[in-house]
Order: C-alpha cells, then structure tokens, then sequence
C-alpha cells in the first residue's frame, strides 16, 4: 500500500502554524466500546499535544456521526465559539447482509458533504473492516492508530486553513 507522499516543501508551509486553543469536535459511535475507546485515546492523546480545546459527543453508530456534528456546529455557531475542525470516529464490520455498504458508504459520504459545504478540516476516523481483527490492528495505538490519524489529518487541514488566513467556519 502506497504512504503519503513525502515533500520537504509543502509541509514546512504550515507545520509552523499555532493550533493552540482551537475548539474541536470529536464524535464518536460507541456500537463496538472497546474499539471507540482505543480510537478516542489515540484522536485525543494528538489533539491535547496540540493544544486544542476538544468537545466529545457519542452516538451510537456510524450512521448518527453526520447529524450530530451538523447540531455541534450549529450550536457551536450561535455560541459564538465556534468549533474549528472535527474528528469522526467508529467502527463498521461486514456482516452478513448489505447493511454494512450502507453505513461505511453513507457515513463517509456525508461526512465528505459535510467538510466540503462548511469547508471544515475533517479527519475520519471511521474503520471499515472485514472483522473485528482488521479493526483493532486499525484501531491500537502501537499499531496503525487510526484515531489518531484522524485527528491529525483534521489539524493538517486546519493548519492549512488558519495560513491562509480564513475564518473558522
């Protein structure tokens, strides 16, 4: 499988921007517990080293994270603190029926409608395995920690936006 590519430019452009103090959302779908767990630590343990400001919601699946996040932002809005990135996160495992293709395909569908319309930095972090080992391999901080990943990929494009100078949301 293929990693990031690696440049010394583009990252240089933005690793030097503050992120301390930015208020992130982190939803998470607590259908498998000990998975959320392992994946909130690891999208938690990235986000206090960077300093952010973090809100944690649950849900309980996949399928609720985009709803929720909607309300977040708008609550956020009116507070008028509001929330500068997001960080989803859960886990769906193929079982014997379809349902599985609905909730990784519509979950993640609407979590790339919903960063694209606010034009908000959002890291998913939702697994879609064949079974429960493939999850916790994706899943363990010592290993792939996905969680993690997810929180970072948000901040990265949070950096990004704040370089250029952009508004929150």
């Amino acid at each position: 499988m293929a990693g990031p590519r690696q440049s010394s430019a583009a990252p240089a452009a933005t690793s030097a921007v503050d992120l301390d103090g930015a208020r992130v959302l982190v939803v998470e779908a607590r259908f498998y517990d000990t998975l959320a767990d392992e994946l909130l630590e690891g999208a938690l343990a990235v986000l206090d080293k960077a300093g952010c400001r973090v809100d944690v919601v649950t849900v309980p699946g996949a399928l609720e994270i985009p709803s929720a996040i909607v309300i977040g932002l708008r609550a956020a809005d009116e507070a008028v603190d509001p929330y500068e990135a997001v960080v989803a996160l859960g886990t769906v495992i193929r079982g014997e029926t379809g349902h599985y293709d609905i909730v990784a395909g519509e979950s993640s569908r609407a979590l790339m409608d919903l960063s694209v319309a606010f034009a908000l930095p959002l890291g998913n972090g939702i697994l879609t395995v064949e079974n429960e080992a493939q999850a916790w391999a994706r899943a363990n901080r010592a290993e792939m920690d996905k969680g993690g990943g997810a929180a970072e990929a948000a901040l990265s494009v949070l950096r990004y936006k704040r370089s250029l100078g952009e508004s929150s949301t």
